[in-house]
């Protein structure tokens, strides 16, 4: 079953250049900005060859910060090449109108934690940004870890500075630096909490130093933005047999979208590789099972026996699939 929303208008307001890969667009909803909380996204209903498709983008800064009341804030990274959202927001004017759905937060974190640990991976500081201000701003004890490709990408770097001060620190890959996870977990007080949000190494690396730190797993929160995967994208093909279907998938499209397309009712919810809701058996794979999900241990991803169908792709060929559906 697809997961619905109630869509309301909105009018892109303004938007402004942060990086040459990322900008920053401010959504003024026609019913007024709903109440939200640090960790939020905002639904949008975007437009890719045609298709109406729905992208989520965190909400930047906090719910209480200046123009808060009157706007949503979302920072995009133009993905070239992508699923199509980004590009449809970037060839957006100011004043155009915009479908949005309420904001919704699957990203909480623990606000009275002993000690927290941020850490930010390129585009993702969006939903890391408005916690580092609102620790800062309750005095709770909390470092920072914000990496990025360049100087350039470190998009939000001064608001972080005002805010955290020598507590932040700015990693570059381009000058040779790089995230030391298992020290920095290392060096969090028992009690502390992990939280991040990046590409899809760096959850992978993130769960597994965390599990190697035996620290309880509850103290490890983090939310992905891309599921890039470890492949480039290419077109593959999926049998179902219960169905008596075979499909092929796009290189710039999901899965999960072309089976609801083909009357395949599949059971979803985050549609970004976390919840696991859209998880199907895989019955057997011809090339490569490309796992972009994080809901999944690396040892069940190298089992392949099962995928998240919002995110995983297959690289060389397609995959034999079992659905939830039983003829009567």
């Amino acid at each position: 079953m697809k997961h619905n929303a109630q869509w309301h208008s909105a009018t892109l307001r303004a938007q402004r250049d942060l990086s040459p890969s990322v900008r920053e667009f401010e959504i003024r909803p026609e019913r007024g900005v709903r109440p939200w909380s640090v960790g939020s996204h905002l639904d949008l209903r975007v437009q890719v060859d045609g298709r109406e498709e729905k992208r989520s983008y965190s909400l930047v800064g906090l719910p209480d910060g200046p123009g808060a009341d009157e706007v949503y804030r979302i920072a995009v990274r133009r993905a070239d090449p992508g699923r199509g959202g980004s590009r449809w927001l970037w060839s957006l004017q100011t004043g155009d109108e915009l479908l949005i759905g309420e904001p919704n937060n699957h990203f909480e974190i623990g606000w009275s934690a002993p000690h927290t640990l941020l850490v930010a991976g390129g585009i993702g500081i969006t939903p890391i940004l408005g916690m580092a201000q609102l620790l800062a701003k309750r005095g709770a004890p909390l470092r920072m870890l914000y990496a990025a490709r360049n100087a350039a990408e470190l998009i939000y770097a001064e608001s972080l500075r005002e805010a955290l001060g020598e507590r932040l620190r700015l990693l570059r890959s381009d000058a040779g630096e790089r995230l030391d996870l298992d020290a920095e977990i290392a060096a969090l007080p028992p009690g502390g909490q992990l939280a991040l949000c990046g590409p899809l190494g760096l959850m992978d690396a993130a769960r597994a130093a965390w599990q190697r730190s035996g620290r309880p797993a509850a103290g490890l929160r983090f939310e992905t933005f891309g599921n890039s995967g470890t492949q480039p994208a290419e077109a593959f093909w999926v049998e179902l047999p219960r169905h008596g279907l075979r499909l092929e998938v796009p290189a710039d499209r999901n899965l999960l979208d072309v089976l609801e397309e083909h009357g395949v009712q599949t059971l979803s919810d985050c549609r970004r590789g976390e919840c696991g809701l859209c998880a199907m058996d895989i019955q057997s794979v011809q090339g490569t099972v490309d796992h972009r999900d994080v809901f999944f241990s690396a040892g069940q991803k190298q089992a392949n026996e099962r995928l998240c169908a919002c995110v995983s792709r297959v690289c060389g060929g397609g995959v034999v699939l079992d659905s939830a559906f039983r003829p009567d």
